[in-house]
């Protein structure tokens, strides 16, 4: 505990003389041995007085005078006409902002206030349009503008003026003779200055030195500003006029309730602690080389030697590091300061501030000299040092390059992309040659350069174990997970490998119901085949036997006949899906107008569409909605969707076809109420003999939108089936020529 002790009072003295040293040299040119009245702050405050005596007092601007020099230039004309707007927005909202007032005079019939209000209105309007037909009516009003702010701004200046603390003054013109004076010159001063010919005599200015040779901005109404030109302020300032006499600030101004004591105590209590910091710095220099010398057994017998041996040398380092920037730090910025805050703040804000400085700066400056005594005394035991390095992490990023090299390439290409970011960066720092922006970066790249490279080097070396992995999947061994480590991306990636395992069985389930798809394909087939042909030998059966009257033989030949022409297209639209499928049809494209397709296809089904019983809202352009299609294969998509809501709509409801332009495309749309209940999954209609009317009750044969989607597809063009209950719903999109 006494070890504790004695290195905790040694950092305290050595802390204080860190701050005290450099607070002294930077605040001591500017306290020890001086005044207040000598203080920078107290130069421009009197500065200031200056201004304000010459410009208010001693050689003010005639306002009448100062007028007659104002001139307006082309942008302030400009500025002025367009202020709000063009001629006809401001005439427009001149009209605007009367035209309620006046409805509202002659809906009153008030005609004292409807002709009152018209001549305003006009005289504006007028106005606006002189401004846009003539420069001199704008220059007119903007010198009337100047004038009136102008001489507002010198009378305030000279009526209105305050110093920022009371002056006595007696002076008196060289040239004139003429002699100004304030306050009695008997006055206890706490500064006086005297001018002459010998000393320098005061320059009186007509305006404030700060707006000799600027412009001058007069706030007015509205938020607003008028300026006054560099130009017109040196012709309408009076020549300086020189004056010999005295000025006093009196004493009372710098006692206790004046208007700058707080700045006078402030310096003052600056000057006494700079005092107090050499005083400081002298006793903890004798102590430091006397009574509280350093000894290493305050390092060594202490029990955190044990915790901090546990820290890789890598760590240590890096503390070290950062204690030996944090005390540069800490000794030119916040000691500097330790002077001021003492000055400008409460005594017992200062305690509280300075405790904190000194606590902060005794950690610091014991973990800097615990470190470095450590450190030796490692150095000088045979096989530690060697046993740390090999411990360290810089050794552990090594041993980790050997996975990142697992895939040479990815290892490679990695390691070149880290070391041209670390040189590019180093590049960047370099080029400003500041020394302390190279300490920043240095602390980057230290505490976050490093870490993160760490980080890098590991996540490649697992990102080549599960390139391995992969390896194993690809060649047909899926009997093993990745190890899913952290949450890195590579983890992810590990993951959705997993994932493709579990893949692999929906795919191998998605097999299985394509085998399915296919089954009830043939089934379907041979369903909707041979249902026409057993009707066509049953019937023709029945035509062999003898003694059939002649309406009933006529009446099995038309059966014969229906189910004949049924198995003829069932046939035909099983060939064009398969010439489809195989890519063996050719499309003879044209110029087509598609909404006269589209008027054919709903005449040719208009009878029956009429015995349907369903409602048919058709939305389509007038002009011709051109596109390059195959006429007569576009033609059958129309014919086997409008067919489909013919055969497949809930009667009695409505059904809707719209044709529409869209950008380069043309849309075509039919919307539905089904009459049969339809799963989830849409994309089954598509499948060939596949039918809203799973008991097959009607004569579809399943084909029409897989032929419709064919013919789509061949046509570059896309078809789409939404389902919303029972809405069904085909979307066609094709692209639109022109």
């Amino acid at each position: 505990m006494k070890q504790k002790g004695l290195l905790v009072l040694w950092s305290t003295l050595v802390t204080l003389l860190l701050i005290a040293i450099p607070s002294c040299l930077y605040s001591s040119p500017n306290l020890l041995g001086k005044k207040f009245t000598d203080s920078q702050d107290f130069k421009w405050r009197m500065d200031e007085v200056y201004d304000t005596l010459g410009a208010a007092v001693l050689n003010p601007i005639d306002p009448d005078e100062a007028v007659k020099h104002i001139t307006v230039s082309l942008e302030e004309i400009e500025e002025h006409r367009n202020r709000y707007g063009t001629l006809s927005e401001q005439l427009a909202n001149i009209q605007a902002q009367y035209e309620d007032q006046i409805a509202e005079a002659k809906e009153a019939g008030n005609e004292k206030v409807l002709t009152a209000l018209v001549k305003e209105r006009n005289a504006k309007m007028e106005d606006i349009q002189q401004n846009f037909d003539s420069d001199v009516h704008v220059e007119e009003k903007i010198l009337k503008e100047k004038a009136k702010y102008l001489k507002r701004y010198l009378i305030e200046i000279k009526d209105n003026y305050t110093f920022s603390f009371p002056i006595v003054y007696q002076l008196k013109d060289i040239e004139t003779g003429e002699e100004f004076s304030s306050g009695d010159l008997h006055v206890l001063a706490g500064y006086e200055k005297e001018f002459d010919s010998s000393s320098g005599y005061f320059k009186a200015r007509s305006l404030p030195s700060s707006n000799g040779h600027e412009r001058v901005t007069i706030s007015r109404p509205g938020n607003s500003a008028v300026e006054v030109s560099d130009y017109d302020l040196t012709n309408m300032q009076n020549p300086i006029r020189q004056f010999e006499g005295t000025i006093i600030v009196p004493k009372s101004v710098f006692t206790e309730g004046g208007m700058l004591y707080y700045q006078y105590a402030s310096f003052n209590k600056s000057k006494y602690a700079a005092y107090v910091f050499w005083a400081i710095a002298i006793i903890s220099v004798i102590l430091l080389f006397t009574v509280v010398k350093f000894k290493k057994a305050w390092v060594v017998d202490t029990r955190a030697v044990d915790i901090y041996d546990r820290m890789k040398i890598d760590g240590k380092a890096a503390v070290f590091i950062l204690a030996f920037l944090i005390m540069m730090f800490y000794t030119q910025n916040i000691s500097q300061n330790v002077i001021n805050v003492f000055s400008t703040h409460s005594l017992e804000r200062w305690i509280v501030e300075g405790f904190s400085f000194v606590i902060f700066g005794v950690l610091m400056v014991a973990i800097f000299a615990f470190q470095i005594v450590n450190g030796f005394e490692r150095w000088k035991k045979p096989g530690v040092f060697e046993k740390d390095v090999l411990d360290s992490y810089t050794v552990q990023f090594f041993s980790a390059l050997q996975g990142m090299f697992l895939k040479a390439s990815i290892g490679v290409q990695s390691f070149v992309m880290l070391i041209g970011f670390f040189l590019a960066g180093i590049g960047f720092a370099g080029m400003f040659f500041n020394p302390f922006l190279m300490i920043v970066y240095f602390f980057c790249v230290l505490f976050l350069g490093f870490p993160v490279l760490f980080i890098f080097i590991r996540r490649v070396a697992y990102l080549n174990k599960i390139l391995v992995a992969t390896e194993d999947m690809a060649a047909g061994r899926l009997n093993q997970d990745i190890k899913v480590e952290g949450r890195s991306p590579f983890a992810k990636h590990a993951k959705n490998l997993n994932n493709l395992r579990e893949g692999v069985r929906n795919s191998m389930s998605e097999q299985a119901k394509s085998e399915r798809l296919k089954t009830e394909l043939i089934t379907n087939v041979s369903h909707d085949l041979r249902t026409p042909l057993t009707s066509i030998i049953t019937y023709t059966d029945l035509l062999k036997k003898e003694g059939l009257s002649v309406e009933e033989r006529a009446q099995y030949v038309d059966i014969l006949d229906k189910k004949s022409q049924r198995l003829k297209t069932l046939i035909e639209d099983l060939f064009e899906v398969s010439k489809m499928a195989s890519g063996n049809l050719e499309l003879h494209k044209q110029r087509v107008d598609l909404t006269q397709l589209l008027q054919q296809a709903l005449a040719e089904h208009a009878e029956e569409i009429a015995k349907s019983g369903l409602d048919f809202r058709t939305d389509m352009p007038e002009e011709p909605l051109i596109s390059y299609v195959d006429g007569q294969r576009w033609w059958r998509v129309l014919d086997n969707l409008i067919v489909n809501a013919i055969k497949y709509s809930l009667p009695s409801t409505r059904v809707y076809v719209t044709l529409r332009k869209m950008g380069d495309t043309a849309e075509f749309v039919v919307k539905n109420i089904t009459k049969y209940e339809l799963g989830e999954n849409v994309e089954e209609l598509f499948e060939r003999f596949k039918r809203a009317d799973t008991a097959r009750h009607t004569d579809g044969s399943g084909l029409g939108l897989a032929i419709a989607q064919s013919i789509v597809d061949m046509h570059h063009g896309t078809m789409k089936i939404e389902l919303d209950g029972d809405l069904f719903k085909v979307t066609v999109v094709v692209p639109a020529g022109y």
